[in-house]
């Protein structure tokens, strides 16, 4: 299983908008990541300056308490609840989008709203210190689109 680091999930990131810029071919992944990207104008900047912020930022953290998102989580939940979507795991995820996406008229939109429900999934596993349950996730979803 892939369980990338939170410094590697932001070169990721860095390096598909790089590569995305410089027209250089793109795996499907990047590419995937670049179409996400492309929708969250406020972080352009950012990712487009790779230097500036591995000498400024590189170790930042955005704990929830300072109320900031963390750009690079958000964009790795999109990329997460797409590739999710897109295989139907865990069963079921690919409705609760397109309902949502229908509800909302937009699939960025139903995406945010998934996020709280990652998320929820993501929280209880770390509290319990147990694997993450799929049931949470879908419950929560399944009570987002009654």
């Amino acid at each position: 299983m892939f369980n990338p680091s939170r410094d590697e999930v932001r070169d990721f990131l860095f390096e598909s908008w790089r590569k995305y810029r410089a027209t250089e071919p793109l795996t499907a992944m990047e590419s995937m990541a670049v179409e996400v990207i492309a929708l969250h104008p406020e972080y352009h900047d950012m990712l487009a300056d790779r230097e500036r912020y591995l000498e400024n930022f590189r170790d930042r953290d955005y704990p929830p308490e300072f109320g900031e998102t963390n750009p690079f989580l958000h964009l790795s939940m999109h990329i997460a609840i797409r590739e999710q979507v897109s295989i139907d795991q865990p069963v079921g995820v690919r409705q609760y989008h397109l309902t949502l996406s229908t509800k909302h008229g937009d699939a960025m939109d139903a995406e945010h709203e998934m996020m709280d429900c990652l998320g929820e999934m993501i929280w209880q596993a770390q509290r319990n210190s147990t694997a993450p349950d799929p049931a949470i996730y879908l419950n929560c979803l399944k009570r987002k689109t009654v």
